[in-house]
Formats: C-alpha cells, sequence, structure tokens
C-alpha cells in the first residue's frame, strides 16, 4: 500500500500549483478577448449594408407594402424575382416614415447572392422622393 502512495516536494507542489495558476489566467483572458471580439447585431448589419453600398449591384425595384417601417419591396436579378425587407427604424427614429413621396425605388443587391439585398443604407437611399428623410439619395451611383 505505501507504494501506491507519492510524496511530493515543495517545489513539485509549487510547480503544479502556478502551472494550474497559469491555466486558468489563460483561460479567463481568452474567454474576454473572445467576448470583446464578438460583433453586434447592429454592427452586422452595418456591415452588410456598407458591403452592399459599395460592391452591391443596382436595379429597379417595386414597392409591395409597408408596415410601420418595415418595407417590403420585389426586384428581379438575372429573371428571378426575389422579395426582400428592410426594417428602416435606425435610419429614421421613431417617428413613422412617409412613403407618399416615393416615386420609384432602386435596390442595391450582392451579384454573387441576389437576395441579399436593401433599399436603404447611411450613405445610400434608393427610395427616390424620400430623400428628405432618409440619407441622401446617391441611388443613380
Amino acid at each position: 500500500m505505501e507504494s501506491l502512495i507519492t510524496h511530493y516536494t515543495a517545489a513539485e507542489l509549487i510547480i503544479v500549483a502556478l502551472a494550474v495558476v497559469l491555466v486558468v489566467l489563460l483561460a479567463v483572458l481568452g474567454y474576454r478577448a473572445w467576448r470583446r471580439s464578438r460583433v453586434t447585431a447592429e454592427e452586422r448589419e452595418r456591415r452588410r449594408c456598407a458591403h452592399l453600398v459599395a460592391m452591391g449591384k443596382i436595379s429597379d425595384a417595386m414597392l409591395v407594402e409597408i408596415r410601420e417601417n418595415l418595407v417590403f419591396y420585389l426586384y428581379s436579378v438575372r429573371g428571378v424575382e426575389y422579395t426582400a425587407s428592410q426594417d428602416l427604424s435606425g435610419f429614421v427614429g421613431a417617428a413613422a416614415l412617409d412613403f407618399s413621396g416615393i416615386s420609384a425605388m432602386s435596390v442595391r443587391y450582392d451579384p454573387r447572392n441576389p437576395a441579399n439585398s436593401i433599399v436603404v443604407a447611411e450613405a445610400w437611399s434608393g427610395l427616390r422622393g424620400a430623400a428628405r428623410l432618409l440619407p441622401q439619395n446617391h441611388a443613380s451611383d
């Protein structure tokens, strides 16, 4: 029975304790870095819109329906019709947007994934006629 009992020296116990502390410290630092690197939903949407403004193609769209600040629209790419929606509350605040002045709509879409589209971004608006309420109208870009 005595052969199963091992005796550690004080130095060995200190080394094991320091190794455990180091592992715990690295785990905590790694977790904090991972939490800091996570992107919020708002930032992810802002990046998506910025990418579509920079790289997206423009097409004509038809306004289908409006529910509060949610706009539903229809557009066609290479013969395929897409119906999409975008929440505009981040662009107009709490006030409801008046769509009565919209004369035409443009949509920016990703050529590699045409279902990924927008009608409004921070620096671009495809809502012609509503430019006074939304970002400057750059639908002709």
